[in-house]
């Protein structure tokens, strides 16, 4: 498995000066935003796109750092009821989608996106309960007449185009647990998969060893990030927290740098279980801990995650058996 780093973390300073310095930190692979809420700071596709020259100049540029490019991230809500907004961020999945294709990159990540609660909606409305009914109501409306219809057509655009699409499994979007991700990948195919984020699963009580043994070749790719939870808040307020991430002291949880939420064993257990479903690609380190400058929690999250990854191959003998 490869070490790799979520661009963004830099995204104030240009990609080759953040490349030479990941580098520099061991990651082998980087991942780039190229639209919606990643923004394009690093790599921009109307202008690389339609410019051979240009995407081979980047592609030199990462071989010279013994890097290569894990995925393109396209974050955005492209069933937003705002038909203007969601048309916004299709735009950036259907160009990132068209660049990976070009540029020899394999995966895009991005959300699911949540639809309003009626045609008429003017913001996405997320249902964490099944009663009063009318939540079950608004569930039937988003799954089946928008999020489904718009995934069979945008996972046959990724597939068209040799492209797989992991879904970041997110709160606030209709995948947002391995229960929600295995729905829609049984309605629209196996192009669209997981990205497995443990910080976004632990908040809601779910064991991520377990979740991977779950999802199994379902997992498109790995985002390698930490939570906190903060027991004696979680027991005065529970898990459903909607004060500010800034408000750390009074949060039931925060996102924290690998190692600062759960410890060695905890993610020594999580490598594990995806070596044992085969996932062998590329756990991509995104730094969200608001107590920690980037770079501070980039390199302590580097240096947890060389002592906990696997990095050989699956040894395919063994002498004591």
């Amino acid at each position: 498995m490869r070490l790799g780093i979520f661009s963004t973390i830099l995204s104030n300073e240009p990609l080759e000066q953040a490349v030479e310095y990941f580098a520099s930190l061991g990651a082998t692979a980087v991942e780039l935003g190229c639209g919606g809420f990643p923004g394009k700071a690093h790599c921009d596709p109307e202008k690389l796109l339609d410019d051979a020259a240009a995407r081979d100049k980047l592609l030199k540029m990462l071989d010279r750092n013994g890097m290569m490019i894990s995925a393109l991230s396209a974050h955005g809500n492209p069933v937003h009821p705002n038909k203007e907004t969601a048309a916004g961020y299709v735009g950036n999945y259907r160009e990132a989608v068209l660049l990976a294709e070009k540029l020899g990159v394999k995966v895009v990540v991005t959300f699911s996106g949540c639809p309003g609660d009626w045609e008429g909606a003017k913001y996405p409305n997320w249902v964490t309960c099944p009663w009063p009914e009318d939540y079950l109501e608004v569930l039937k409306y988003q799954w089946d007449e928008v999020l489904i219809p718009y995934w069979k057509e945008a996972a046959a655009f990724a597939k068209q185009h040799g492209v797989k699409v992991a879904l970041e499994m997110h709160p606030g979007f209709c995948v947002y647990s391995p229960e929600t991700m295995m729905r829609l990948r049984e309605a629209v195919g196996d192009t669209v998969g997981a990205n497995l984020d443990p910080s976004h699963l632990v908040w809601q009580g779910v064991d991520v060893p377990t979740a991977i043994r779950y999802l199994g070749d379902a997992i498109h790719y790995f985002h390698a990030k930490d939570t906190l939870i903060d027991a004696a808040n979680t027991a005065r307020t529970g898990v459903l927290d909607t004060k500010h991430y800034g408000d750390e002291i009074n949060r039931s949880w925060v996102f924290r740098s690998v190692g600062y939420g759960h410890d060695m064993q905890t993610w020594r257990n999580i490598f594990s279980a995806l070596r044992l479903v085969g996932y062998d690609y590329v756990a991509s380190v995104e730094h969200e801990d608001s107590l920690m400058t980037p770079k501070e929690g980039l390199e302590k999250a580097m240096y947890f995650l060389k002592q906990a990854m696997l990095f050989e191959p699956k040894p395919t003998t063994m002498s004591w058996a």
